[in-house]
């Protein structure tokens, strides 16, 4: 039996599954709201079942419903969101606790509250607790993952907003809302759902896709990263977004930041080159690159 196979044999699919049921009012203290996604919100929470502080994040059920839907209509049946993130135990992806619906039928998972800053936020400001850290976070999230792809799903939305750097500097990786399980079926042409400034090209050329998508995402976020720039200019909409990276070079990091040495500028163009074959093979070859640096400062 595969990975896979074990993990609906453990779940049972969602159907068959009895999900946990819960009343939020009665069961948190909500201290505050901490992010929203495209199809949930999140929330700093007190959970009084369990005594400790957690991240809530509530779908929302009509968008969650829709975005469901595609895949019924392919035949082809995707595990929650819940029931994917309970299945990752990684010290670099966030810890989910529990999940289920609220009594008003809205999907929920209840995660670990991560004290810290998303890596989005980090660049956006331009922070000072990136000085030396670079290569450290992005081998970090290399870790995270080759270890989603040894358990067989694609994350297919990475990008900054979906990383968090606590304050140990521990990287934590989440929203596993695109998530997919790495299978031909799910992989064939058509799904071109992510963050568009992240969208490997043979996502947006609607072709056939494997692991090497996220590894993409994780050299544009890298290059972010040190750049503070993507590799295309930014567009004013997600359609010419795509447009430039199918038909514009990508722009060569030094010319944002003379400061790097040549040999990480390579490594950096080569995990975002457009054809899969150019790329680095795994997350893990990845970051072997990036250990081999001399200069590891940045």
């Amino acid at each position: 039996m595969g990975l896979f196979d074990g993990l609906f044999s453990l779940f049972g699919g969602s159907a068959e599954k009895k999900l946990n049921v819960i009343d939020v009012s009665k069961r948190f203290e909500i201290r505050g709201r901490s992010g929203q996604g495209s199809m949930s919100k999140v929330f700093q929470a007190y959970d009084m079942k369990i005594g400790r502080v957690v991240c809530l994040k509530i779908l929302d059920k009509e968008k969650t419903a829709k975005f469901e839907e595609r895949f019924k209509i392919l035949n082809l049946k995707r595990p929650s969101e819940g029931e994917i993130c309970m299945a990752l135990k990684h010290p670099n992806v966030v810890s989910t606790y529990e999940y289920g619906v609220t009594t008003k039928g809205e999907p929920y998972l209840i995660m670990e509250w991560v004290d810290g800053d998303g890596l989005s936020y980090l660049i956006e400001g331009k922070s000072p607790k990136l000085k030396g850290k670079r290569i450290d976070i992005i081998c970090q999230l290399c870790d995270a993952i080759e270890y989603l792809h040894n358990q067989k799903f694609l994350h297919r939305d990475l990008c900054p907003r979906n990383v968090m750097v606590n304050n140990e500097g521990v990287v934590k990786l989440i929203d596993f809302g695109l998530t997919i399980p790495y299978t031909p079926e799910f992989c064939r042409p058509g799904n071109r759902t992510g963050t568009a400034n992240y969208l490997a090209p043979e996502i947006i050329k609607r072709q056939s896709t494997d692991h090497r998508v996220d590894l993409f995402a994780l050299g544009v976020t890298a290059y972010e990263l040190f750049t503070y720039q993507l590799p295309w200019e930014r567009a004013l909409t997600s359609e010419e977004s795509l447009k430039r990276q199918l038909n514009s070079p990508p722009r060569n990091a030094k010319e944002f930041n003379p400061d790097l040495d040549d040999d990480l500028v390579r490594v950096l163009m080569k995990s975002i080159e457009r054809e899969p074959a150019r790329r680095y093979s795994s997350a893990r070859a990845f970051k072997e690159a990036l250990e081999g640096l001399e200069r590891q400062d940045y």
